[in-house]
């Protein structure tokens, strides 16, 4: 029994060892990049996100990897970076893309990037770096353009020989053969006829030569940045960074006719690109302040690394000094306020089972932003408009990402209050302090849009004595039990009055007053469902008869006031009643 014990010790041990020896090996690539990120000064926090612990460095940011989380890409182009490169770069064995142009690198380059066959792009240009250029390997593939205006880099790429190096030879100059005669002699007229024609034979035979060993010894493609202005194609990690130019062509010098939508971020406006592609081309207002481009490629290239089926995925973008713009694929069914709201006579209404769909769509979505993204993405606008419909009339979440991106126009800290009038939640609107639990407030709001087909604030309810926030109207045709006055008519009675209930009981529960009370998109996700919103709802009808049984005691010293998202507010009086 004792030797049974430890052979099975000695097994678990040998398991254990297993395991980070296989981790140390996965994160080779990891601890290269850790390396060169300690050797480098980044005073605008480029490398925040280079987090050692983590199993890989695939998630972060600059960084672009392969199916098999390998590192094929690094861009850290126009980074203010200095210090030096390390030696344990040659262990990306992966490598294809480096760039690390215009920044104030010094020191040599290390001959182990030599080493990696895969790499195609290299730019190093307009650094400090200094010593001889390697020429083989790898290496012998880039163009000086790779090294420009590195004043002390020297090497035969360079054209500056090295301090204690042989001066460049220059190639032996072309001895032209001598003549071949004619056996049995020839005249005068053939000894000319036959220089002629070798000349004529030489003339055109060097170059044809010439060119042919020019052809195999060059290398394929010579790749290097230009300013984005002038570059189309410049790419930020998996993005593609479009000219200014190439967006205005698209929309036509961004023509009203072409105008999608107007949000609290901008315009945004159908365009055409050159290869036919349909897309929308987000045009943010702000004014734009110096030193914040490094921060606005930082932010939106996080939010190109939320993928989902049901996140819209951002295209591509473009920099100025003076515009920013994003570009997302086009949705051809248009925002699910617009389907609601401005459809055509022509066109059906939402049917109920596809509002169904779009309300389960539009949580999941919410939910991997909250969840699944490091850091989380606080979306702050969550609504029917921002909520679009692709060709399946599946629901695609907007606009995320937004609201922290235009706040770095003045600070770093999130605390402007950016949303829409009904949509807010009350802690936000009082304190600017943003959560997830504000993004559940605005979902449960836009389930009643979903629901009713009403604005979530509208001033002609007021016509008929009616609240102008959509949930206190809700609120109160549910205590006049008017379940049938709360669905939108354009359904026209086609729906189950038992899944109304459903989502009815859902965005209650996520428009509580306090944000503690609310559920977290995920619990949302698993009620949608059919899972756990029994229970939920049963702790919130308890939790409605307290609040009611308090709001009708006499209180010596307070009045109680209930507001219109159930929050109990003590307002201290002068003195006893």
């Amino acid at each position: 029994m004792e030797r049974e014990v430890v052979l099975k010790s000695c097994l678990l041990w040998l398991v254990l060892l297993g395991h980070p020896l296989r981790f140390i090996y996965a994160n080779t690539e990891g601890d290269a990049l850790h390396s060169l990120r300690a050797n480098l000064g980044d005073p605008n926090n480029v490398l925040q996100s280079w987090d050692p612990t983590l199993v890989n460095p695939c998630t972060w940011f600059h960084v672009t990897c392969n199916n098999d989380n390998s590192v094929i890409r690094v861009d850290l182009g126009n980074a203010a970076l200095s210090g030096q490169l390390v030696p344990q770069l040659g262990m990306l064995k992966n490598l294809q893309y480096f760039r690390l142009n215009n920044n104030s690198l010094s020191g040599p380059i290390p001959f182990s990037l030599t080493n990696i066959s895969s790499l195609q792009v290299l730019d190093l240009s307009n650094n400090r770096l200094e010593g001889a250029v390697p020429d083989n390997g790898s290496f012998s593939l880039f163009t000086p353009i790779s090294f420009a205006n590195n004043l002390d880099l020297c090497g035969p790429v360079t054209g500056h020989p090295c301090p204690g190096s042989p001066p460049f030879s220059p190639p032996p100059p072309f001895v032209q053969p001598p003549p071949i005669s004619a056996p049995g002699g020839n005249s005068a007229t053939g000894a000319i006829a036959g220089g002629v024609a070798a000349g004529a034979a030489l003339l055109f035979a060097v170059p044809a030569l010439a060119f042919a060993w020019w052809h195999r010894r060059k290398p394929q493609e010579y790749f290097f940045d230009v300013p984005a202005e002038e570059d189309p194609e410049v790419h930020l990690g998996q993005l593609k960074r479009f000219s200014l130019r190439e967006l205005q062509v698209a929309t036509d010098g961004f023509s009203n006719k072409n105008i999608l939508g107007r949000g609290g971020f901008g315009k945004v406006y159908k365009g055409r690109l050159a290869d036919g592609t349909l897309v929308a081309v987000k045009r943010l207002k702000e004014e734009r302040t110096p030193g914040g481009e490094l921060q606005f490629q930082t932010e939106v290239e996080m939010i190109s690394m939320a993928v989902h089926r049901n996140l819209l995925r951002l295209r591509g973008f473009c920099m100025t000094p003076t515009e920013r713009l994003l570009v997302y694929p086009y949705m051809a069914n248009g925002s699910v306020a617009s389907c609601l709201r401005e459809r055509p006579p022509n066109e059906p209404p939402l049917d109920w089972p596809t509002r169904r769909r779009i309300a389960l769509g539009s949580a999941r979505g919410l939910s991997y932003l909250h969840d699944h993204c490091d850091p989380k993405i606080i979306h702050r606008d969550v609504k029917a408009a921002n909520i679009l419909l692709d060709e399946e009339f599946e629901a695609v979440v907007g606009d995320f990402g937004l609201a922290k991106l235009m706040d770095y126009k003045d600070t770093h800290v999130t605390t402007a209050v950016r949303g829409t009038i009904g949509h807010i939640a009350p802690e936000y609107l009082s304190t600017g302090k943003s959560s997830e639990k504000t993004d559940v407030f605005g979902y449960g709001i836009m389930l009643l849009e979903l629901i009713t087909g009403q604005r979530a604030f509208d001033l002609a309810r007021l016509a008929n004595d009616d609240d102008v926030m959509l949930l206190d109207w809700v609120k109160g045709l549910l205590k006049e039990k008017k379940l049938e006055m709360l669905v939108d008519p354009d359904l026209q009675n086609n729906y189950v009055e038992s899944q109304v209930e459903q989502l009815i009981q859902v965005a209650l529960l996520c428009t509580q007053g306090s944000p503690m009370d609310r559920p977290k998109m995920s619990e949302v996700v698993r009620m949608l469902e059919g899972d756990g919103l029994a229970e939920k709802w049963d702790e919130w009808q308890k939790g409605e008869v307290l609040r009611q049984e308090v709001e009708l005691a006499p209180h010596p010293n307070s009045d109680w006031i209930v507001d219109s998202t159930e929050n109990l507010h003590a307002v201290e009086l002068s003195g006893p009643r």
